[in-house]
């Protein structure tokens, strides 16, 4: 595979599977209803009620479909109507989502509701945010796999609808080699030559700390060099050096990346920044739902 260009892995376009989210959303209204909701059922079983979930800060928004989920598993008679779509940027006091039904299991899924709503689009919101940093620089957001566990494709999903891309999902679709893997094979050549054996045609990646080691394994014919904590001077350098012998190996900057240095990365004609705050540094985006008893 060595010298060709390596797209995104295909699998990783598009929405999350719905037994999946069905899976998650089952779970989350499990730990938290237990042997029932002994609060809704203070409210009398027939009452109904409007809401609508309202938006109190700028986002981009994401994770209507677990929201829909959620009201479905508790009652799939509650009617909802979407007046945003993942992917969309809303504004704050913005009305999102108009609910109608019976009071108990709407209240019930508030809270579960709003996690996931409220935490999808918070990645969603920082992975657009590097995005935007990098406008016009030609170079690509990635996410890692430093996600929420049990939640790994919802929050790969979401720095998609923040216009990022995903790296690899699992340790099963990318070769991914670093220092400890290096060391234990003997050279950054043989652990190449080892993965091109055992995992034929999966992107073979290599993590280096320095120009010695990215000439390294760019000889070795790596698909994906990942530059962790190199200095911009030599960033540039690596770039430099990955034209002039006419690799098509792709350059990823890594490591200690925030807002205010992103850009100054993307110049430096890397082609992908990979950024572990867009799914583990996150702030809720801040929601409410509001009810109007009928």
């Amino acid at each position: 595979m060595h010298g060709r260009h390596h797209a995104r892995p295909a699998h990783l376009t598009g929405k999350v599977d719905s037994q999946l989210i069905a899976r998650q959303v089952a779970a989350a209204l499990a730990e938290d209803l237990g042997a029932g909701d002994v609060t809704a059922a203070l409210v009398p079983p027939q009452q109904q009620v409007r809401a609508q979930i309202v938006a109190r800060e700028p986002a981009v928004l994401c994770g209507t479909d677990w929201v829909a989920e959620t009201f479905r598993q508790l009652d799939p008679a509650i009617r909802l109507e979407w007046l945003a779509a993942d992917g969309d940027k809303v504004r704050a006091d913005q009305p999102l989502l108009r609910l109608s039904g019976k009071a108990r299991p709407i209240l019930t899924g508030e809270r579960t509701a709003l996690n996931f709503l409220q935490t999808l689009s918070a990645t969603a919101t920082a992975a657009h945010r590097y995005v935007e940093a990098v406008a016009g620089t030609g170079c690509r957001i990635l996410d890692t796999r430093k996600t929420i566990p049990g939640l790994r494709l919802a929050q790969k999903y979401a720095t998609r609808c923040g216009g990022a891309r995903n790296h690899r999902l699992g340790l099963y679709d990318m070769v991914l080699v670093k220092e400890n893997h290096i060391v234990a094979a003997g050279s950054i050549g043989i652990a190449i030559q080892n993965a091109r054996q055992n995992s034929p045609g999966i992107p073979v990646e290599v993590e280096v700390e320095n120009l010695e080691e990215f000439d390294q394994a760019l000889a070795a014919g790596a698909d994906i060099i990942m530059l962790d904590e190199l200095s911009l001077d030599d960033m540039r350098t690596a770039v430099a050096r990955n034209r002039a012998q006419g690799s098509k190996a792709k350059l990823e900057a890594s490591g200690s990346v925030t807002l205010a240095t992103v850009r100054d990365i993307a110049l430096t004609g890397v082609d992908y920044i990979s950024i572990g705050g867009i799914t583990k540094h996150i702030q809720a985006v801040d929601l409410s739902m509001r009810f109007d008893f009928a």
